[in-house]
């Protein structure tokens, strides 16, 4: 067990480590290190997400007996993911610093101390923050002693919530550089909305329906058929998903309606020389919506 989690608290740092350091001094790439801080933190989150899914597939699909069949991956990824999600605290405060660092200095020297950057972040970041501590305080014991080697199946159904990790991270990226008025961002955003909404909302509905199955009742007795923590759990893991995607939804409707916005022609004044059209923002947004863009991992 210590040799696992040592390992998993190696290379999830020593990912962001490495990355950053090609970033930063590749031929042709020279990345500054807020730039490089910001891009690594968020390929580090791919690739657990990717582990994460791939792991749980694995899990799912060698499970025939939802409750009973076990995995040895299932225990063993739930070990090497846990400090992920310490060092990725770390990793989302150093984004958020550096990004403050760069607004400061727009602002003309107006960069926060450490001590008030911590404080604003835990702000700003505090439903995710909150849910990395219960993950790790909460969920890591939960899965892997109180279950005693059941449910593995639903361990790995709930893994496959990673897979929307990607687009949400190349998502943060494209804000990041200004790149939302491009064809990739909007095709990642689409991608986005419905890989959020069908691995991490309808995750838990699925959940309560494979049991069903399992127990041959109806859905709407699953809720009473199961312990009250059980459905307690759900709830509180479900509800920051479900806030999150409302976020995304936000941040959809505002890249669509604004694209289409942008692409009338603009209006004919007597007053206007034709040859200086009206150029919308090369961005597609204003920067005050683009301020708040929702966090997942």
């Amino acid at each position: 067990m210590l040799s696992i989690l040592a390992a998993g608290s190696i290379f999830f740092p020593g990912l962001f480590l490495l990355s950053k350091r090609c970033l930063k001094h590749a031929p042709g790439l020279k990345w500054s290190e807020g730039d490089a801080v910001i891009v690594s933190a968020r390929l580090v989150s791919s690739v657990q997400a990717i582990m994460a899914s791939s792991a749980g597939y694995i899990i799912a699909s060698s499970c025939k007996d939802i409750i009973e069949d076990q995995h040895w991956l299932t225990s063993t990824y739930i070990l090497f993911a846990v400090p992920y999600f310490v060092y990725d605290i770390y990793a989302m405060f150093m984004c958020y610093w550096y990004k403050m660092q760069v607004k400061g200095h727009e602002e003309e020297g107006a960069v926060k101390p450490m001590g008030t950057a911590i404080g604003s972040y835990l702000r700003r970041e505090f439903l995710m923050v909150l849910h990395h501590v219960v993950m790790v305080t909460v969920c890591f014991p939960v899965s892997v002693f109180w279950r005693q080697g059941k449910g593995d199946y639903f361990q790995g159904v709930m893994f496959l919530a990673e897979l929307s990790t990607p687009s949400v991270c190349l998502g943060k990226i494209l804000i990041q550089y200004k790149q939302q008025h491009t064809l990739l961002h909007k095709v990642n955003g689409a991608l986005m909305l419905v890989t959020f909404f069908v691995c991490r909302v309808l995750l838990f509905p699925y959940l309560y329906y494979a049991y069903g199955r399992y127990a041959s009742i109806p859905l709407y007795m699953v809720p009473l058929s199961v312990p009250w923590h059980c459905n307690l759990g759900a709830s509180l893991l479900m509800a920051p998903q479900v806030y999150w995607f409302s976020l995304i939804c936000r941040g959809a409707f505002r890249l669509f309606s604004g694209a289409s916005r942008h692409q009338r022609p603009p209006l004919s004044s007597t007053n206007s020389d034709p040859k200086t059209p009206i150029l919308p923002p090369a961005n597609g947004y204003s920067p005050r919506e683009t301020e708040r863009e929702p966090s997942s991992h």
